[in-house]
């Protein structure tokens, strides 16, 4: 029976890890579109790093994605941004990928 209880608290320590990673990966993605948003809002230094901030935070306000368009496409709305919906998401996707790989890089 030692190693079935073995084999389980293996598993759930992998389990913690990789959501642990995940929520890592996610923060970092919603970081780096942060700073892609306020780059097009013309925010730069400690006015983008704060910006950027608030987009990781506004993660926290539900499960998912769509906190954080909301979040991105009210600012976009208000600063006379000219970008849809469509890349918005666009871009979001295409900075997972790269989030995930600076995170499992500092990981090593």
């Amino acid at each position: 029976m030692s190693t079935f209880d073995d084999r389980e608290r293996a598993e759930e320590a992998r389990y913690a890890l990789d959501q642990e990673t995940q929520f890592k990966v996610m923060a970092r993605r919603n970081k780096l579109l942060g700073f892609w948003a306020a780059d097009l809002m013309g925010l730069t230094g400690s006015d983008a790093e704060a910006y950027a901030k608030t987009v990781v935070l506004s993660d926290l306000e539900e499960p998912g994605d769509d906190d954080v368009f909301r979040k991105v496409r009210a600012d976009f709305d208000a600063a006379g941004i000219d970008r849809t919906d469509a890349r918005i998401r666009e871009q979001m996707a295409e900075l997972l990928p790269v989030a995930r790989e600076q995170i499992l890089k500092d990981a090593q």
